[in-house]
This record gives C-alpha cells, sequence and structure tokens, in this order.
C-alpha cells in the first residue's frame, strides 16, 4: 500500500509539471501510468476529480478570453455522448480497458506527434462527431481532451483563447460527468481516501510547472513528452494484454 502511494505521488506530480509546462496532458500522461498500479475504475474517478481542479485555474487564468459559442456544438455533443463512456467503464473488463485506454493514447499521440491537421469545409457539422468522441472518451478514461486539441488547433486563435476554450470545455464536461460517475457508484471511499493523499503532489506539479513553462521552449518539450506518451500507451496495451 505504502509503495502505491509514492508511486502515485511521483505519477500525479510528474503529469501535473507536465501540464503547467505545456497546457494539457494531465490525464494523458497520468491514466496509463497509474492504472498500471490502481484499477482503472478507481483511478478514472480520482483524474476527474483532479481534472476539475486543474481546469478551474487555467479558466480563471484564461476567463477573459473564453468564447463559449465557439465551442457550444462541442460542449452538446459531449455531453450527450459521455453516459455511454461511464457505462463502458463500468462494465467492460480492466484489462479491455487498459488495453482500450493505451491504444487511444498511441493513435492520438501519433496524430499530435505527427501535426495532423484535417481542414473541415462545414466546421459546425464536423464538431458533432467530435464532441462525441471526446465525451466518450472523457466518460470511460477521463480523456476527453485529443479529439479536441485535434480540432482546435486547426483554428487560427491566440493561445490564452486555446486555452481558456479547453480550460472551459473540460470544466463544464467534468460537471455533467460527476453526478454520473456518483449515479454509477464510481466515487467510492477508496476514490475519496487516495484523492486527498495524491493532491498535495497535483498542487505542487501545477505550481512547478507554471514557473518552469517560462524557461523552456514549448515545441521541444511537447515534441518530448509525446514520444513519452506514445511509449506510456504500447505499455498500457501490453500489461492488458498480459
Amino acid at each position: 500500500m505504502d509503495q502505491i502511494i509514492y508511486i502515485g505521488l511521483f505519477i500525479f506530480l510528474f503529469s501535473a509539471v507536465l501540464q503547467g509546462l505545456t497546457g494539457f496532458g494531465f490525464s494523458i500522461l497520468a491514466v496509463p501510468l497509474i492504472t498500471l498500479f490502481i484499477s482503472p475504475k478507481t483511478a478514472v474517478p480520482i483524474l476527474l476529480i483532479y481534472s476539475m481542479i486543474i481546469n478551474i485555474v487555467v479558466l480563471y487564468s484564461t476567463r477573459k478570453a473564453v468564447n463559449l459559442k465557439k465551442i457550444w456544438i462541442l460542449l452538446a455533443a459531449g455531453i450527450i455522448s459521455m453516459p455511454l463512456g461511464t457505462h463502458l467503464l463500468v462494465i467492460m473488463n480492466e484489462d479491455l480497458l487498459k488495453i482500450f485506454i493505451g491504444s487511444m493514447i498511441l493513435i492520438f499521440g501519433i496524430l499530435l506527434l505527427i501535426g495532423f491537421r484535417k481542414q473541415f469545409k462545414n466546421e459546425k457539422l464536423a464538431m458533432l462527431p467530435v464532441g462525441m468522441l471526446s465525451g466518450l472518451l472523457g466518460g470511460s478514461i477521463s480523456i476527453s481532451g485529443p479529439p479536441i486539441i485535434l480540432f482546435l488547433s486547426n483554428q487560427n486563435v491566440d493561445k490564452q483563447t486555446f486555452r481558456g476554450n479547453l480550460a472551459a470545455y473540460f470544466l463544464i464536461l467534468n460537471l455533467f460527468t460527476v453526478p454520473v460517475y456518483y449515479w454509477n457508484g464510481l466515487l467510492t471511499k477508496e476514490v475519496w481516501n487516495y484523492s486527498l493523499t495524491f493532491l498535495p503532489a497535483l498542487l505542487i506539479g501545477v505550481f512547478v510547472g507554471n514557473l518552469l513553462s517560462h524557461k523552456i521552449k514549448d515545441n521541444h518539450f511537447r515534441e518530448l513528452t509525446l514520444i513519452l506518451l506514445i511509449l506510456m500507451g504500447l505499455l498500457s496495451i501490453i500489461s492488458g494484454l498480459n
């Protein structure tokens, strides 16, 4: 038990530093690592709680740049599909869930690494499947970000608007996810105990990441991070297969 706590503290510390440095990647990195030691049904709700805390901090700092009119279709589609993702979390075999987690991280890690871009002729129509995929992933493995990040990266918006809209999307989706998790019995005493135990590492990591963000070039760090994420996806798949 003590070993799991020490490992969890390190994982959440490192993942939070990554989030502070690059503005994304907390769940993408933390989920495949922590589910090697803690059941996905316990780990994913912890990530939900932590994602809310991180997104509140980011949203506060970028609140003037948020434009919900630009993302309301993404939000609606994500909210609609999120309960189905949560149902998958409840019913799926844990090994299959690890393979699913690893596969999603691997696919999106490669797409982000190669700088995938897809121009849509009808942007509003494209928002529906993007939002639904994001909600499905958010409800099942607490990683709703990659589809939205890939989609918004095609838009010519400034960094603050990009970060602000992402934080608003994630936080609103999180708020709708909490009662669904509660209804499905996922917010257990074990989840809350772990969440409180690992919380100091999360807060310290975000603080350190924000401090370092001014000293490290984002593009170099993101490339290294995405390579690491791809390796983590492979590791999660191997763990599920074994």
